[in-house]
């Protein structure tokens, strides 16, 4: 068994691997060669009185792929509001600046545990890998031009999966903080070889670009859906970085896949808070009032994440997508997450036997003789 950390990871897994390994899972959802249950977390009070516990699994598997994945993240969450109106999530685990994340991998096949993974690097290159899944089938195939709301982690997965799918020449960016947005183009630019403008303005970042992506934690829209220009291919990092005007002005919405579930009918079940489309949530009456109401989040993605048509729709000649050039289309980069483990975490898994790379583990470790 192996212990892969972030460094390995980061080594060994192209952000094109990333991409093809989930647009060939994903078609297993068709067939019932593939299944995944969607996110669900768990909050508990922590004792303070600004912050919350949570727990957060998600899990996938692939008959083709042979492994099972779930995904298991350890953190304290608080929702702080700047002087500027900035409405962010926040978390850590232990201290600010760490994190906790790891994922599991089994097999099918005999059930062997096979590998634990950091979740750190693989998390930013699955997401930004769902990103570049939705531009590889919606955005036009000679986008030039990206703009960035964002630059962080994910904002850089991102555009290196926009870089690998479309002959991208140009980005803009924006982030709130000018040193972030002044980094980040520095960067990326020497690291893509392409040219990247950091601006003062999200309306600037987005003018004339043919790809648009948000890519914040915020917990409010930081797209106007005014901005939108025919011909846009728009995609998102969170489930309430777009405003409703988005959502009415695309010709073409595609979701991801099931980003959340419908359980049984329990008051300590609930939806929308914060980013976690479902959550058992702890806590009395007074201290559930630090968490965000619930809700919105799930309106962008459709009950239970079932409001658009799907990723495995448009493969499979379900619907349509992009008709025309100036078509807007949109692609919800959410849902299918523990398959998304399962599909680049055997990727990883596999790299790493071959390379020699990660800790090794006495499997005996993890087994038992006493049936459970």
């Amino acid at each position: 068994m192996l212990f892969i950390d972030n460094q390995t990871v980061q080594q060994i897994l192209t952000i094109d691997d990333a991409i093809n390994s989930q647009d060939v899972a994903f078609r297993g959802l068709v067939d019932g060669a593939a299944i995944h249950r969607p996110r669900i977390d768990m909050y508990v009070p922590t004792g303070r009185e600004d912050d919350y516990y949570r727990w957060g699994t998600m899990e996938g598997t692939s008959r083709d792929l042979g492994v099972f994945a779930i995904r298991m993240k350890s953190d304290v969450v608080s929702w702080p509001e700047d002087e500027n109106g900035n409405w962010t999530e926040e978390k850590y685990c232990v201290e600010p600046g760490t994190f906790c994340g790891l994922i599991f991998l089994f097999s099918t096949v005999n059930g062997e545990p096979l590998a634990i993974i950091n979740d750190g690097e693989l998390q930013h290159m699955r997401v930004g890998a769902g990103g570049g899944l939705g531009a590889r089938y919606l955005s036009r195939e000679d986008s030039r031009v990206v703009g960035m709301l964002g630059s962080g982690g994910m904002a850089r997965t991102y555009l290196k999966a926009f870089c690998n799918e479309r002959p991208i020449d140009k980005v803009r960016v924006y982030s709130p903080t000018k040193r972030n947005r002044e980094a980040y183009a520095a960067e990326m630019m020497d690291l893509l070889d392409i040219d990247i403008e950091p601006v003062d303005d999200p309306e600037a970042a987005v003018r004339g670009a043919d790809i648009v992506s948000t890519c914040t934690d915020a917990m409010r829209p930081v797209f106007n859906g005014e901005w939108l220009e025919p011909g846009m291919h728009v995609t998102n990092l969170g489930g309430y970085e777009l405003d409703e005007v988005v959502f009415d002005k695309a010709n073409v919405i595609i979701r991801q896949g099931i980003g959340g579930a419908r359980l049984q009918e329990d008051p300590r079940i609930q939806y929308g808070r914060g980013h976690s489309p479902v959550a058992f949530v702890a806590g009395n009456e007074e201290e559930m009032k630090r968490l965000p109401p619930e809700g919105r989040r799930m309106q962008q993605f459709g009950s239970g994440g079932a409001g658009w048509p799907s990723f495995t729709d448009l493969v499979n000649g379900g619907v349509e997508g992009r008709t025309s050039r100036d078509d807007i289309t949109l692609y919800l980069n959410g849902g299918n997450q523990g398959l998304q483990f399962a599909a680049v975490g055997k990727v990883v898994y596999d790299k790493a036997r071959e390379m020699g790379l990660g800790h090794e583990m006495p499997t005996s470790m993890f087994l038992q003789d006493i049936r459970d």
